[in-house]
């Protein structure tokens, strides 16, 4: 009940930036939490980085410490995740996803936006 479309995905050189959007609508009022993961070719999705709709408190990857930003406007209801000195391995399509208040799993999810990153 949670609609996402990310945008913002592209080609950049190894050690650039990004910035991905992710505009939620519909039952925004109900969201918990807003997240970002990945998947590359042959591997499984994995998370990226969460923010709280609410508090705001946010959480990351290990691997994407110090470089990735996730950061929310409430009154738009969109995510953002900065991406800065990005690496090949980042290269992969970055998914939002929704979770809902009351609830464990990430119920919603974005299409997808591809993050290419060169060497």
């Amino acid at each position: 009940q949670v609609q996402l479309v990310e945008s913002g995905g592209g080609l950049v050189q190894a050690g650039g930036s990004l910035r991905l959007s992710c505009a939620a609508s519909g039952r925004t009022f109900n969201i918990y939490q807003l997240a970002w993961f990945r998947q590359a070719p042959g591997k499984e999705r994995e998370f990226v980085a969460a923010i709280n709709w609410s508090g705001g408190s946010t959480s990351y990857a290990d691997s994407v410490k110090g470089r990735f930003t996730i950061s929310r406007d409430n009154a738009k209801n969109t995510v953002y995740l900065q991406m800065n000195s990005l690496k090949p391995e980042d290269t992969a399509v970055y998914y939002c996803g929704a979770r809902p208040m009351l609830g464990r799993d990430f119920g919603s999810w974005g299409q997808g936006t591809q993050v290419t990153v060169s060497s």
